[in-house]
């Protein structure tokens, strides 16, 4: 952190929102993935996990958080209304 001139973030013990999102992907990503699935290798394990959050959680699959939009679509409508 020093080295990049940068502040640690955290909260004071026991937040329990300091890991609310990523807590929630990885909830979303064993019920709409990893549960479903089968992987005869770890080589093939991590090259779907990451073909499923790439391909799909990222492009295709809509948030609510993000107005139903897909995080792809989110991003790309939020630095065109910047460059305005």
């Amino acid at each position: 952190l020093k080295q990049y001139q940068m502040t640690a973030s955290m909260s004071r013990k026991g937040n329990c929102y300091d890991n609310a999102c990523i807590e929630s992907f990885h909830s979303v990503l064993k019920k709409e993935f990893i549960y479903c699935t089968k992987f005869r290798t770890k080589a093939q394990a991590q090259q779907e996990v990451f073909e499923y959050i790439e391909l799909f959680y990222n492009r295709k699959r809509i948030h609510g958080s993000l107005g139903y939009e897909s995080p792809d679509r989110f991003e790309a409508a939020y630095y065109e209304q910047q460059n305005r």
